[in-house]
C-alpha cells in the first residue's frame, strides 16, 4: 500500500494515462478502498486539480478541464522524451508551433532534474537537425490536437475532405490513429458511409466540431496499422506512379526506403513494389535509391522515364569529368 503522497502521485498518474477510471479499477491498482479513492480526488481537487465524477453503474472518475494548467506528472523517460519532441519541434509540419515549442521548452527544462539535464544535455551535443523543406500544406495544430482527442476518447469525426485532385466530400469516421510519414500526417480511420478503413491526410480535412458521439474501438494491432497507411500512401492518386520489379529482397529494398511502402517478395533475391509522387523528378530519385537492378513492371509515363534518362547522363557526366 502506497504512503498517501506517493498514493497521490500515483492516482494522478492513473488518472493522466487514461480518459475514464471506475472506482473499483482504481482502488485496485492503489491498493486501497473505494472510499480512500474518494478521499484522495477530493485531496487531488484541493490542489488545483480538475477531476470529475461520472455517476451511474459505469461511471467513475476522469481528469477535467480546469482554469489553468496544474503540474504534469512525468517519469524520467517521458520528461526526457517531451524535451526531445520540443527541441526538434522547430523543423516539424505542423504550422505555427515553433515558438510555443520554445516557451514550453524552457519551462521544462528550468524544472528538470540534474540527471535528467545531463542526459538531454548528452543527447543534444551528439544531434545535428539537418532542416528539410515542408512538403505539402502545413498541419494547423487545432485540428491535429482535435483529431488526437477523438482517437484517445474514441469520438466520431465528421470533416469535409479535398482530394489532391479536387474533389470535396463529407465524411463521418470512427478515428483509430495519428501516423506520421514524412513531413505529413494521416489518420487511419473507420469511414462508417463506407464500412472500411480508409487513410486521410490531416491538411486536407476540414473538420466539424464538436466530435460526434463515443464509438466502441476496433481492435487493431500496430502492425497492420502501419501497413494500411503503407498501402494507403501507395494507392493515393499520386500524379506519377511507378510499379517495379527489382532485383534484391525484400529486406534489402525496405533498409533503402525512407518511408514506408508496401513491397511484395517474390523470392529471396527478388521483389515488387509501388511508389508514387507528384513529382516525377522525385519519382526517379526514388527508384535510384533502390540500390539494385530494376525494371519498370509497365510502361513509365512520358516525364518520368525522360527525369531517369536525365538522372543516367548527370551520374554518366560526372564520372566522366
Amino acid at each position: 500500500m502506497f504512503e498517501t503522497s506517493a498514493r497521490l502521485l500515483r492516482l494522478l498518474g492513473l488518472l493522466h494515462s487514461r480518459r475514464d477510471w471506475t472506482g473499483g479499477q482504481l482502488a485496485e491498482r492503489l491498493g486501497v478502498s473505494s472510499r480512500t479513492v474518494r478521499t484522495d480526488v477530493e485531496r487531488l481537487r484541493s490542489l488545483g486539480y480538475v477531476v470529475d465524477a461520472v455517476p451511474g453503474v459505469g461511471g467513475g472518475y476522469r481528469l477535467g478541464v480546469g482554469t489553468a494548467v496544474p503540474p504534469l506528472l512525468l517519469d524520467d523517460e517521458e520528461a526526457v522524451a517531451v524535451v526531445v519532441g520540443l527541441r526538434s519541434a522547430a523543423s516539424t509540419a505542423v504550422e505555427g508551433i515553433e515558438e510555443a515549442s520554445v516557451r514550453a521548452l524552457a519551462k521544462l527544462e528550468l524544472v528538470l532534474p540534474s540527471r535528467l539535464r545531463r542526459r538531454v544535455a548528452v543527447l543534444g551535443s551528439a544531434t545535428v537537425a539537418l532542416p528539410s523543406p515542408t512538403s505539402g500544406a502545413p498541419v494547423d495544430p487545432e485540428s491535429l490536437l482535435a483529431v488526437a482527442a477523438a482517437c484517445r476518447d474514441h469520438e466520431r469525426l465528421r470533416f469535409a475532405y479535398v482530394t489532391r485532385g479536387g474533389e470535396s466530400s463529407r465524411r463521418l469516421v470512427e478515428p483509430h490513429r495519428l501516423v506520421s510519414a514524412g513531413r505529413r500526417w494521416y489518420l487511419l480511420a473507420h469511414d462508417v458511409d463506407r464500412g472500411d478503413w480508409r487513410t486521410f491526410r490531416i491538411d486536407r480535412m476540414r473538420l466539424r466540431l464538436p466530435a460526434g458521439p463515443r464509438f466502441t474501438p476496433r481492435d487493431l494491432p500496430d502492425a497492420e496499422v502501419a501497413e494500411r497507411i503503407s498501402t494507403g500512401l501507395a494507392t493515393a492518386a499520386w500524379a506519377y506512379r511507378a510499379r517495379v520489379t527489382v532485383q534484391a529482397s525484400a529486406e534489402h529494398v525496405a533498409a533503402r526506403l525512407p518511408w514506408m511502402a508496401p513491397i511484395e517478395r517474390v523470392d529471396d533475391s527478388t521483389c515488387r513494389l509501388e511508389l508514387g509522387s507528384d513529382s516525377a523528378e522525385q519519382l526517379a530519385a526514388y527508384l535510384g535509391m533502390l540500390g539494385a537492378d530494376f525494371a519498370f513492371d509497365e510502361q513509365a509515363s512520358p516525364e518520368l522515364a525522360a527525369c531517369v534518362r536525365d538522372l543516367v547522363r548527370r551520374y554518366a557526366d560526372a564520372v566522366c569529368r
